[in-house]
């Protein structure tokens, strides 16, 4: 496996886009709420923030040899995004700019043998380039989510096309067979379907 340069690129372009829109929030938009329920704007920007620095841990564990959880602690994750939402717009901003070029300085270390190592992310195993989707996912649902003028007609592709691929090898994992091919010849509804991830 060699450096996912597509994808990283992809990466950095969401990244960009995401910081951009961030800046231009003022205090008062920060507290408003984002489309995710019970959360404000401030509540998904830490969210972003620290899913870079858990992934920045395990990138920078794999290389230096050491198995990683992605939360090491229980509860990790809510107790760190809930501690982190009352900040203000820069906070939030430069909390959020740094995180990002935490985990792009650990992508750039990786060697091209590295890229097939694997940690333990919070739903699972997964492997270095598995990592940089999963990050670009998380930028892609999660700026739409802020609910600033991004829209899914935004998502890049390299995106689309990635996610679309991955859900559509679980489809049958997530509803009845036979209610899934009523729908795909055209003689039923969609079916509902299990969780996503």
């Amino acid at each position: 496996m060699t450096r996912p340069g597509e994808e990283l690129l992809a990466c950095a372009a969401s990244h960009a886009r995401l910081v951009a829109d961030v800046a231009t929030l003022s205090d008062d938009d920060v507290r408003k709420p984002c489309r995710l329920p019970n959360w404000s704007r401030a509540h998904l920007i830490t969210h972003l923030a620290r899913n870079a620095d858990s992934f920045t841990w395990l990138v920078n564990g794999a290389r230096l040899g050491e198995a990683r959880q992605q939360y090491p602690e229980v509860g990790m994750r809510d107790r760190d995004i809930e501690a982190g939402s009352n900040r203000s717009k820069d906070e939030l901003y430069e909390d959020l700019a740094l995180a990002i070029e935490g985990l792009e300085v650990a992508w750039s270390k990786l060697g091209d043998d590295q890229w097939t190592l694997v940690q333990m992310g919070s739903r699972g195993e997964l492997t270095m380039d598995e990592i940089v989707f999963r990050r670009l996912r998380e930028v892609e649902i999660h700026h739409v989510d802020l609910d600033v003028g991004y829209s899914v007609s935004d998502w890049p592709a390299i995106y689309v096309e990635g996610e679309l691929r991955r859900q559509l090898e679980r489809l049958p994992e997530r509803a009845k067979h036979s209610l899934l091919v009523e729908w795909l010849v055209g003689r039923g509804e969609l079916p509902e379907l299990g969780p996503w991830l």
